[in-house]
């Protein structure tokens, strides 16, 4: 595939996406940084990545400028590495996320799962713990939404079987939201 295939291909991808689903979750993270809530992003090798990212990009790539006092309160639970280690060896790699919730997270906060496939365990698993306790929970999937989009409280779906494009729409939807948090958080 060429460069202009592969630029048609994903732009012709990108409408798969329901835009009010991305409504929906910005107008959550703006309820939620109201109210001082913090938001969980995890997620599993290219989707850690993006939940990184995202964490990042929701915490200072929103802010006005360097002085500005409040702002969006966004956790990336894939970054610590010297935790989810620890918590792989000593509890199984299933638990990494459900392990760093239950350390931090409290009620009415919000998690974010990304997940190409929508059925990693360790993710399914922070998310049912989010569910009983109180946790606003989003799954961002591609595929067919695996159990993910299933059992979140909230749905981000890309329906693409196409696991590098899913990857790179869950980024630009990302950048978009962040974009528009910083036109629309004071």
């Amino acid at each position: 595939m060429d460069y202009q295939s592969y630029k048609q291909y994903f732009t012709t991808s990108l409408e798969v996406v329901n835009e009010s689903e991305v409504e929906q979750l910005i107008q959550l993270i703006i309820d939620k940084y109201k109210v001082g809530k913090t938001l969980y992003v995890i997620g599993n090798g290219g989707s850690a990545a993006t939940a990184s990212h995202f964490a990042q990009d929701l915490s200072k790539g929103t802010r006005k400028d360097v002085g500005t006092i409040r702002r969006i309160r966004a956790l990336s639970l894939a970054d610590s590495v010297p935790f989810i280690t620890a918590l792989a060896n000593d509890d199984g790699y299933e638990t990494v996320f459900e392990q760093q919730l239950r350390t931090f997270a409290v009620k009415k906060d919000v998690l974010i799962a990304i997940s190409g496939s929508g059925n990693s365990p360790n993710i399914l698993k922070a998310i049912n713990w989010a569910n009983e306790n109180n946790i606003h929970t989003v799954g961002i999937t591609g595929f067919n939404g695996g159990k993910l989009k299933q059992i979140c409280k909230q749905s981000l779906h890309v329906e693409l079987n196409d696991m590098c494009t899913v990857e790179s729409i869950h980024s630009f939807i990302m950048h978009y939201i962040a974009l528009r948090l910083m036109e629309e958080t004071d």
